[in-house]
């Protein structure tokens, strides 16, 4: 098969103005973790926080919006939407891809929505890539969305201490076929089923569907369910996971560790982010740690991205790892590398 070419042309991010402070988070959780904890520990200085009008949706809209203006295309030329927004958004059973479809006019695209939680939009990045090589009709894709799950979250649930990062915001990346710049190279991914129905919201499903007794608990009933199981596989097998994702990723890149310059890593807790740089062989300036945002999902990526960018950290031959975990349990690994190809 004659080789193509799948390159990043626009990117684009969407933050709301309001956050929670430490501070806040702190008292949230009545004492149970100080401010400095939820700093040196949890990794988290403020995070963003939807405001009235910070939809799911909308959020993934505006980041699109964002970038077609950064790609400098006409919105008319994107061929495919592939929305990774979560399924927490304004009006349950719509479809975002086609709601950001008619906001952003790109009028010649279909959309569908995908989900694989915080993996989504690395997930997303390689289904976009397959899709661009097996189908010749499809030369621009849109990948983004909206992330809000920061609303579920019981901050007087000790279980859930890892899910206190969550945040809100939107994110987009535009990929165009033939584009020799920004190669979008070599993906991997892993899942664990048997963690499917160890984490997610408890009430409002078909199970345990919303009444006037549940209703007010619901609505704050993301939770670990068998938080024993999770945490002891994720022990087991998690940091394992990502590095065969990584390597897996290079080798299908036709490169190695000692090529990567930036990783492009969701916010996890400070340690965490710490040994993965280690383990890598990285140094801090590698990479941007997001504690002044928090964790919005499957954004963390772009958010990243766009912020390595600005500040000069990822630049022409940069190579980048996109690195993300998502409950269910799956880990995934995208290489990019920056630049005019060679």
């Amino acid at each position: 098969m004659e080789k193509v070419n799948i390159g990043i042309m626009g990117v684009g991010v969407y933050l709301p103005s309001e956050v929670m402070t430490a501070r806040e988070i702190a008292d949230a959780t009545n004492g149970v973790w100080s401010e400095t904890a939820v700093i040196d520990k949890l990794g988290i200085v403020q995070k963003t926080m939807p405001g009235a009008n910070d939809g799911t949706q909308e959020m993934g809209a505006l980041a699109a919006i964002e970038a077609v203006k950064d790609a400098g295309i006409d919105p008319s030329e994107i061929d495919v939407i592939l929305c990774f927004g979560e399924e927490w958004k304004e009006y349950p059973l719509t479809t975002s891809a086609l709601y950001i479809q008619d906001r952003v006019k790109a009028v010649n695209a279909w959309g569908i929505d995908v989900q694989n939680r915080c993996c989504t939009s690395v997930t997303a990045l390689k289904m976009a890539k397959d899709m661009m090589i097996a189908d010749d009709e499809i030369k621009t894709v849109l990948v983004c969305g909206g992330y809000r799950n920061s609303d579920f979250v019981d901050y007087t649930d000790k279980n859930m201490s890892m899910m206190y990062n969550l945040s809100a915001g939107g994110g987009a990346l535009i990929l165009r076929k033939g584009l020799n710049k920004n190669l979008l190279l070599g993906s991997h991914i892993i899942s664990d089923g048997s963690l499917a129905r160890t984490a997610g919201v408890e009430i409002g499903g078909t199970v345990n569907p919303y009444n006037k007794e549940n209703i007010e608990t619901g609505f704050k009933s993301l939770r670990l369910m068998d938080a024993e199981k999770m945490k002891n596989r994720l022990n087991e097998v998690s940091q394992g996971n990502w590095l065969k994702c990584i390597d897996r990723a290079l080798e299908k890149s036709g490169l190695e560790r000692k090529d990567l310059g930036y990783l492009d890593i969701l916010h996890i807790k400070r340690s965490a982010h710490l040994g993965m740089l280690k383990d890598l062989g990285l140094n801090e300036d590698q990479s941007i740690y997001l504690e002044n945002y928090g964790h919005m999902g499957q954004v963390d990526q772009i958010l990243s991205l766009s912020l390595a960018l600005k500040e000069g950290k990822v630049k022409d031959g940069t190579v980048i790892c996109m690195l993300a975990a998502g409950i269910g349990y799956v880990w995934a690994a995208n290489i990019v590398k920056w630049g005019v190809a060679q």
